[in-house]
C-alpha cells in the first residue's frame, strides 16, 4: 500500500525535532552534526536567533499580500541585491528550478524584443543540475532525470564541463546564451576553471549571447564570496540564486542587468508566492548576517581549514578517500568506496553529509561552522573511514 506522501524520495529512517546551530537533534535525542545544511540551505544554521525573530515578527505583522501591491521587504531586499552585486534589478521566486527557468525565460524574451525570435537556444554543460521542472529537466540534461517525462523541451543543448573549443563549437546563429554554474554541486563538487569563466564571458561578448550563472547552490557566501563568480573577477548577465538566500525559507531570486531585466514586462512572468513578506523578511535577516563585516572572510578562513583537514583524512585513508575538490564551504570527498555507504557510515557516526555525482560526498554545512565545528567532522569523518575500510587495511592502521 502506498503511503500518505508519494514515495519519490529515499529517506533516512530519521526525523529531527530541534536544531541548533550546526546540530540537529532527532525524536530519540540524538545528536547530529549537520554538514548537509538541508542541502547547501540552512546558511545560518538551526535557530539562528536574528533569522527566527525576524521570521517571528514578520509572521505576526502580515504574512502574504499578493505582488498586486507594493511589499516594502522585497523592494528593500532587491536593492540590497543589487547594491551588492552586478544586478540593477531583481525578481524574487520560491526555488531554484524556478529561477533557473525565469533566467532562460529573460534570455529568450530580450532576444526576442531585440527582433531575434530565433535566437532561443541555451548552451549547459555535462554534470549540470538546474532542477526538477520539464524545461530544467532538459536543460540538466541527464538522462535518468529525463526518463519517462514524454519528449524533452527544446531548446538546451549540452557540452564538456571547462572545454572552450567545445563551448565555441557549438554556438549556433540560434543560440540566446550559456548557462553554467561556478561549481557542480549535484554533478560532484566539481568547480569551473577561473580562466574558464573569464574565456565564457568574453566569449558571450564576443557573439553577443548572454552568460547565465546558476548560483542556486554555491551562492549566497558559500565560496567566501557572496557569488562564486566573483572569483574570477567577471560579472553575468543574469544569475539564478535560491537555496541559503532565505535561510531555510522557500525562496528564489534572479539578478540581472537592465538589459535582461526589462523584458519582463507586466504580463511576461509572475508567481504567486514570490517575493512575500515572509520570504523577504527571512532574506533580508540573512543578508544582514552574511554581508557584516568579515563573514565572508571568516568562511572562506574555515573553507581552507576544512580543506586542509580533508586532504590530510584523504592521505590517511587512499582506499576510502581518494581526492578533495569543491570552493570555501562547498567541499567534495571523491570516494574509493561507493559514496552512499561512506554516506551511511558518516550518519551511523553522527554525521550528516550529502551524496554527489562522480561517486563524491558532498560536505555543505552552514556558513556559520568555524574550526571547532570543522575539527569535529574531520573527527567524525576519521570514524567514518575506519567504518569504510576494508578490512586487511582496517587491521594494517590499528
Amino acid at each position: 500500500m502506498i503511503s500518505a506522501l508519494m514515495p519519490n524520495y529515499n529517506r533516512a529512517d530519521l526525523a529531527f525535532e530541534r536544531g541548533e546551530g550546526a546540530n540537529l537533534f532527532d525524536s530519540a535525542g540524538r545528536r547530529f552534526l549537520d554538514f548537509g545544511a538541508g542541502i547547501a540551505t540552512s546558511s545560518l544554521g538551526h535557530g539562528h536567533p536574528h533569522l527566527v525573530a525576524a521570521i517571528a515578527e514578520q509572521a505576526a505583522r502580515v504574512i502574504h499580500v499578493s505582488n498586486l501591491y507594493h511589499i516594502p521587504q522585497a523592494e528593500r531586499l532587491a536593492q540590497r541585491f543589487v547594491d551588492a552585486s552586478f544586478a540593477d534589478s531583481v525578481f524574487f521566486c520560491n526555488s531554484g528550478a524556478e529561477a533557473n527557468e525565469g533566467l532562460v525565460k529573460a534570455m529568450r524574451k530580450t532576444m526576442a524584443d531585440a527582433g531575434k525570435p530565433e535566437r532561443y537556444r541555451v548552451i549547459c554543460f555535462d554534470g549540470a543540475f538546474h532542477g526538477r521542472t520539464l524545461a530544467m529537466l532538459a536543460a540538466t540534461g541527464n538522462a535518468k532525470y529525463l526518463a519517462g517525462f514524454g519528449p524533452e523541451v527544446d531548446g538546451f543543448d549540452h557540452v564538456p564541463f571547462n572545454n572552450l573549443n567545445a563551448l565555441r563549437a557549438a554556438i549556433t546563429p540560434e543560440t540566446a546564451g550559456i548557462l553554467i554554474e561556478p561549481v557542480q554541486g549535484e554533478g560532484g563538487v566539481r568547480p569551473a576553471q577561473l580562466q574558464f569563466l573569464r574565456d565564457l564571458r568574453a566569449t558571450c561578448d564576443e557573439f553577443g549571447i548572454f552568460l547565465g550563472m546558476d548560483e542556486v547552490q554555491c551562492g549566497m557566501g558559500r565560496t567566501g564570496k557572496l557569488f562564486a563568480h566573483e572569483w574570477a573577477g567577471i560579472t553575468p548577465d543574469i544569475l539564478s540564486s535560491a537555496k541559503g538566500i532565505a535561510g531555510g525559507f522557500p525562496m528564489g531570486a534572479v539578478l540581472a542587468t537592465e538589459q535582461l531585466a526589462k523584458a519582463l514586462v507586466p504580463g511576461s512572468h509572475g508567481t504567486t508566492f514570490g517575493g512575500g513578506p515572509l520570504a523577504c523578511a527571512a532574506a533580508n535577516a540573512v543578508l544582514d548576517v552574511v554581508l557584516a563585516p568579515g563573514f565572508l572572510e571568516d568562511v572562506e578562513a574555515t573553507g581552507r581549514y576544512l580543506w586542509d583537514g580533508l586532504e590530510a583524512l584523504v592521505r590517511r585513508y587512499p582506499s576510502v578517500f581518494t581526492d578533495v575538490r569543491g570552493s570555501g564551504l562547498i567541499v567534495g570527498l571523491k570516494c574509493a568506496v561507493p559514496n552512499a555507504e561512506a554516506q551511511s557510515a558518516a550518519l551511523a557516526e553522527g554525521l550528516l553529509t550529502v551524496a554527489a555525482g562522480e561517486n563524491v560526498l558532498r560536505l555543505v554545512p552552514p556558513l556559520i561552522v568555524r574550526q571547532a565545528e570543522c575539527d569535529a567532522a574531520l573527527a567524525l569523518l576519521d570514524r567514518t573511514a575506519r567504518r569504510c575500510l576494508p578490512a586487511v587495511s582496517l587491521a594494517a592502521a590499528k
